[in-house]
């Protein structure tokens, strides 16, 4: 079973988005570079960013994902985001009315569940879960491997916190550091 990595950019100060959920420059560093990071010409990144990251997603098989990011990304249109094979949306409502339920996509009530659905699907490949409220849920519930930041040199003063709402203290193990251009990769395993 593949191991499942809590992940997003984030601003110096612990924010992934600001009060109004707008990522702000948190991604200004996947289209700044030299280097292509995918075929869409859109995402370019530094060389050593295209390294530490281009390996970190090939290897994800799923996303799990809150309902309030697949409502602000319109589920990505169908078709999960980086060529993820599928996405687990944690969520207590059903799936959108007139969605395709031929779509990669899989609605499941409450993080245990979503991030079982999620290593099932995903088999030995990562289960990549989105920072942020259902992120922070997963890491109080023990069910998290590695936290990964991109930290972007901002500070959003408010928004919504890259850990959510937890309220306890996780240890994490040493990081390992990549130096890209405006962000900074980390990497830290959880210690259980």
């Amino acid at each position: 079973m593949g191991k499942v990595v809590m992940y997003s950019s984030v601003s110096a100060d612990g924010f992934v988005a600001g009060e109004n959920d707008q990522p702000g420059p948190l991604f200004d560093w996947l289209t700044s570079g030299d280097v292509p990071l995918d075929e869409s010409g859109v995402l370019k990144v530094s060389q050593a960013s295209y390294d530490y990251t281009r390996a970190y997603w090939d290897q994800i098989g799923v996303t799990v994902a809150g309902r309030h990011v697949f409502d602000l990304t319109d589920g990505w249109d169908g078709k999960p985001p980086s060529g993820i094979d599928h996405v687990v949306v944690v969520t207590h409502r059903p799936a959108p009315e007139g969605w395709d339920a031929e779509a990669p996509f899989h609605f499941v009530d409450g993080v245990k569940a979503a991030v079982a659905k999620a290593q099932e699907l995903a088999g030995d490949r990562i289960v990549e879960i989105a920072a942020g409220d259902v992120g922070g849920q997963a890491l109080a519930a023990g069910l998290v491997d590695e936290v990964r930041m991109d930290v972007v040199p901002v500070v959003f003063g408010s928004g919504k916190r890259y850990f959510g709402s937890v309220n306890a203290q996780h240890l994490l193990q040493n990081p390992d550091v990549v130096q890209g251009d405006r962000v900074l990769h980390l990497r830290y395993p959880v210690r259980r």
